[in-house]
């Protein structure tokens, strides 16, 4: 009977204790949605401001679902006896294990500080096209949260930055102003090619192209009288290269209409006689064959 009652007695107490932690997920997950339907909330009374309330909306509500997570775990350690004198046994020899875990954190807390530091200076947005890094690849800001920011590249595959390099970084944005793209489609030709006819043909496919809009603003390299500036930019090495500005609404359609007149203009070069640059390769032959002279003023032996 004895035995029983200790058994019992044993199996209540571990009821208890796995109510309580029961209690402590269904009272986070309960907080943690209030909260995200709070800020759901928000977003959409403001969602006319456009991607700014987006990605603070994305990061906060990222940031409370970490932070819920957290404060979890911390309470079901505390509510779970030996884990608590566990914890405190941990904490009372804390000098190396301090020194361990703020080594091991600094790297996160600086992803967090500057993730709080992008959200706050909005150098890019949740929507926007950027390219991180000088030759980071281009991509869509899919999402950002207290650790990373997603970028969502032109092959569907997801490219994961912490948010201490983005900050640290320099950073393309396309469309944090205007969409609108001026897309620089350049040729190299033979010195010897009829330029103002090699110009004239470029402007001529690039007027064709159905997704070509006129410039918004002609730039200081742009012509206001032409639809469409084609400039003679290089002379190098018996090649010559010119550049063509043609406009498009956006990064995506500038970049698809720069491999369209790529072809377009190829075929209309060729059709036309118009010469591309050869590329100019130097080779020196050494005669390993005949012997070494003897240096000057030095006998040969």
């Amino acid at each position: 009977m004895t035995k029983a009652t200790d058994i019992l007695h044993s199996l209540g107490m571990d009821l208890l204790l796995l109510l309580k932690i029961i209690g402590i997920l269904v009272a986070a997950w309960v907080v943690e949605r209030l909260i995200y339907f709070a800020l759901r909330r928000g977003y959409a009374k403001s969602k006319a401001k456009g991607r700014e309330e987006m990605t603070r909306y994305r990061f906060f509500r990222n940031g409370v679902r970490t932070l819920m997570v957290i404060l979890a775990v911390i309470a079901i350690i505390y509510t779970i006896p030996s884990l608590r004198s566990l914890a405190f046994t941990l904490f009372a020899g804390a000098g190396i294990l301090a020194v361990v875990i703020g080594f091991a954190a600094q790297k996160a807390l600086s992803d967090i500080i500057s993730g709080v530091f992008i959200v706050a200076f909005r150098p890019f947005r949740v929507g926007d096209m950027i390219q991180a890094g000088e030759a980071g690849a281009f991509g869509v800001v899919e999402d950002i949260n207290l650790r990373h920011t997603t970028i969502l590249t032109f092959e569907n595959r997801r490219l994961v930055i912490p948010n201490s390099i983005l900050s640290e970084d320099r950073i393309v944005n396309s469309t944090i102003r205007d969409e609108a793209t001026c897309e620089f489609i350049e040729f190299e030709l033979a010195q010897h090619a009829d330029v103002n006819m090699a110009m004239s043909l470029m402007q001529h496919q690039a007027l064709l192209h159905p997704e070509r809009i006129p410039s918004p603003a002609a730039t200081n390299m742009e012509d206001p009288n032409e639809p469409v500036t084609v400039r003679l930019v290089k002379i190098h090495e018996g090649a010559i290269t010119l550049r063509m500005y043609v406009w498009a609404l956006d990064p995506v359609i500038a970049r698809r209409m720069h491999y369209d007149l790529n072809q377009a203009v190829l075929e209309t070069f060729l059709e036309n006689g118009i010469p591309f640059a050869l590329p100019i390769r130097r080779a020196i032959q050494t005669d390993h064959t005949r012997p070494n002279n003897p240096a000057d003023g030095q006998a040969a032996k």
